[in-house]
């Protein structure tokens, strides 16, 4: 099997070949780590949506709806894009619809022609033996920032790749997953310090967000893997 990395949405175009492979989308600070949270902590769904438009609609019909953009909380929203909004007694049993800057718009497209997974530091050892299990081919799709690359993104495709190649059943099938992997290996004594010079991180201390920078970079906490359900349009666990 052969394991890719697409930098940006913007790519993903170029990455579209018809075949159906595991599309691992991430988004480190911090959807993919919020939508772990969220399950974990009892959600029924996460039903993402690319507009804020569409999530204030579904506000006003009783949904309860996580909304953000630029770092911040949405006014109207009952939660933001922190996995600490996310807790028990707020979200157990609740579904949730679900609006950031980046990563809802990956998912959607992604989930045309693959089967779509969620990925982040925080359940890596479980994305990565689902990879290994279904025998298919991989390609992490990074959330980034507004279609730019993002270093956090990469470093998570890279320490994917790796753990996939060590499996001894992937091969990189291009240099952007050679080169997310030389950047895992740079990072990896001291990933925090590596992404302090990162622009999403400074948009995270500038809004006095460290404890979510910790929490974002912190390997296996959330031990699932949240699946996107094309029938419902709803990422389930």
């Amino acid at each position: 099997m052969k394991i890719d990395v697409c930098f940006s949405p913007a790519l993903y175009p170029f990455y579209s070949s018809g075949n159906s492979k595991i599309a691992v989308i991430v988004d480190v600070f911090r959807a993919s780590t919020t939508i772990c949270k969220a399950l974990m902590e009892g959600a029924s769904a996460i039903f993402p949506v690319a507009s804020l438009e569409k999530a204030e609609e579904l506000k006003s019909r009783g949904y309860f709806v996580g909304a953000e953009r630029n770092v911040e909380k949405c006014d109207f929203a009952d939660a933001g894009n922190s996995p600490f909004d996310y807790y028990s007694e707020k979200v157990k049993g609740k579904e949730i619809v679900f609006t950031t800057t980046n990563g809802t718009r990956a998912i959607e497209l992604a989930a045309a022609e693959n089967e779509v997974i969620i990925g982040a530091f925080c359940n890596i050892s479980a994305v990565s033996d689902f990879c290994r299990n279904a025998r298919k081919d991989v390609l992490v799709i990074c959330a980034g920032w507004n279609n730019l690359f993002s270093l956090e993104d990469t470093l998570f495709a890279g320490l994917l790749v790796h753990r996939l190649k060590c499996s001894g059943n992937f091969e990189t099938s291009g240099d952007s997953a050679v080169a997310a992997l030389v950047l895992w290996q740079q990072a990896e004594p001291d990933i925090k310090t590596f992404l302090h010079q990162s622009e999403h991180a400074k948009r995270l201390f500038t809004h006095h967000l460290e404890k979510d920078f910790d929490f974002c970079l912190a390997q296996d906490t959330l031990p699932m893997v949240p699946f996107y359900d094309k029938s419902s349009q709803k990422i389930l666990f």
